[in-house]
């Protein structure tokens, strides 16, 4: 186990450079199952989620190696339809798997998934999406047994816009006969990766980023290489940090269309925030406005990946702040860590109160998933006096070199064994 020694209450300033996103990255690897010809992923983050993703691919028989930051992928040799539990337990996305390995080979097998605890993450839409396209389904002690010779093209209405049956449908769809149609689809911008790679691959998808998508299933797809879109999670963790400690960041290799809900937030606490090209400015400091509401919602609106630092922040905002958490219902695993630190909250259900405080106090805390854990380690940056964050491997899924990012914008932080 490893954690963070922090010392806290110094301004940033300087650049940051955002990674591919780890959301589009993860069903992009699993497309490359589609074809038995070589896929390039450039600029691939290795985080441990990337990792673990590539593992499953070596067991299902796939060739992988990195040469510096672009991933090869070799699926000719590929041969297993089994998705082994070890490392299915330990992502969530895995069971994006299902849906190409299923149009790969027919049949696929799957023990359920896992990732962070951030509360009930049903596959019910998953599965019964996949029923439409013909994919007969058991599940049994833990697993998912999936046979299909060949996915037919459906309708297939959602229940809600999950952004995973969305993409999972996509990719069983692809090489399935005939047409399927996704209604209710999620919207956000890592199922038009998703779509744009497929299509460079020779697929035929359109209408991702709206509410229809339209798969036309082809015989064949063939290999590709792409560069992912930049990951607009890590993008708004920095400038959470930026509004945090003060200071000025310019984030580079960022989409401000895809935060275009964090920067308004932003902006209304009192942040100069400005956009050139790839390239978002933030300025910060002196008194922080309250951003009195905060409600996650599905794309375009407040990202719940982005709650958690979002929390953080109103932690020493000035008045009261109302966090909304509509997504996952138990999203607010990091609040008895900040109160730790000197934070005012209090939860209710999927609600948390927020007074604000002048600032927060160095603690030792522990990250208990992944964006709670970025949040942790924003407010230790950002307090008065030394922290500790411990559980570093939740912060590792999802965020590469955080700490090297945060030393090279001014922060005191260093990674230790413990």
């Amino acid at each position: 186990m490893e954690k963070y020694i922090v010392e806290g209450g110094r301004p940033l300033y300087g650049h940051i450079e955002i990674q591919s996103a780890k959301n589009a990255v993860l069903p992009l690897l699993a497309a490359s199952v589609l074809t038995d010809e070589t896929v390039v992923i450039h600029k691939c983050p290795r985080i441990r989620d990337v990792l673990n993703m590539i593992g499953i691919l070596e067991e299902l028989g796939c060739g992988t190696r990195f040469d510096g930051d672009d991933l090869y992928i070799d699926s000719s040799a590929a041969a297993n339809h089994e998705i082994p539990a070890a490392l299915a337990k330990e992502l969530r996305s895995s069971v994006f798997m299902l849906g190409s390995v299923i149009a790969r080979f027919g049949r696929a097998r799957i023990a359920y998934p896992g990732g962070c605890d951030i509360g009930l993450r049903p596959i019910d839409l998953h599965l019964s999406g996949l029923r439409r396209l013909g994919v007969a389904i058991a599940e049994d002690g833990g697993y998912i047994d999936c046979v299909c010779e060949k996915p037919c093209g459906a309708e297939v209405l959602l229940d809600c816009p999950s952004v995973g049956a969305t993409e999972n449908l996509i990719l069983a769809s692809a090489r399935a006969e005939g047409t399927t149609v996704i209604r209710n689809a999620a919207r956000e911008p890592e199922i038009v990766d998703l779509q744009n790679f497929i299509n460079r691959m020779g697929g035929k998808v359109k209408g991702a980023g709206g509410a229809v998508v339209v798969v036309e299933g082809v015989r064949k797809l063939h290999g590709a290489a792409y560069t992912p879109m930049p990951d607009r999670i890590e993008a708004g963790t920095f400038l959470i940090a930026a509004a945090m400690c003060g200071g000025k960041l310019a984030i580079g290799n960022a989409n401000a269309d895809h935060i275009a809900s964090l920067l308004h937030k932003l902006r209304e606490i009192s942040c100069k925030i400005r956009v050139q090209d790839d390239k978002i400015y933030i300025e910060c400091g002196g008194k922080r406005l309250s951003p009195k509401l905060v409600e996650t919602s599905p794309y375009p609106g407040f990202p719940t990946d982005l709650q958690a630092p979002m929390t953080a922040l109103a932690c020493i905002c000035d008045g009261a702040t109302v966090i909304v958490e509509n997504l996952f219902e138990t999203r607010f695993k990091h609040v008895p860590e900040l109160i730790r630190m000197g934070a005012d909250i209090t939860v209710r259900g999927r609600t948390a109160l927020v007074r604000g405080v002048r600032s927060l106090k160095g603690a030792d805390v522990i990250a208990g998933d992944l964006r709670g854990g970025a949040a942790l380690t924003l407010a230790a940056i950002s307090a008065e006096g030394e922290s500790t964050v411990t559980d570093l491997g939740y912060i590792d899924r999802g965020y590469s070199e955080f700490e090297y990012k945060l030393r090279g914008a001014g922060a005191r932080i260093r990674r230790v064994r413990v």
